[in-house]
């Protein structure tokens, strides 16, 4: 598997840190989220792990009950 230390975009290092996101109004945050952020231009590249914790805690991915 290919491991990336840097970002393909602008060559940052990788960050640690609560990630926060919106959904419909609905604000949900991803701690401890390790990701790429370019200390200039703010651009943000996620790894598949990342997008994965990411998308677990995603008020978008929920899981509806289905109503009986």
């Amino acid at each position: 598997m290919l491991e990336i230390n840097t970002c393909p975009s602008c060559g940052s290092d990788r960050v640690r840190r609560t990630w926060t996101g919106e959904f419909q109004g609905q604000r949900y945050s991803v701690p401890d989220l390790e990701y790429y952020e370019c200390p200039r231009c703010g651009e943000r590249v996620y790894n598949r792990e990342a997008m994965r914790r990411i998308e677990a805690r995603s008020p978008a991915f929920a899981k509806t009950v289905a109503r009986q």
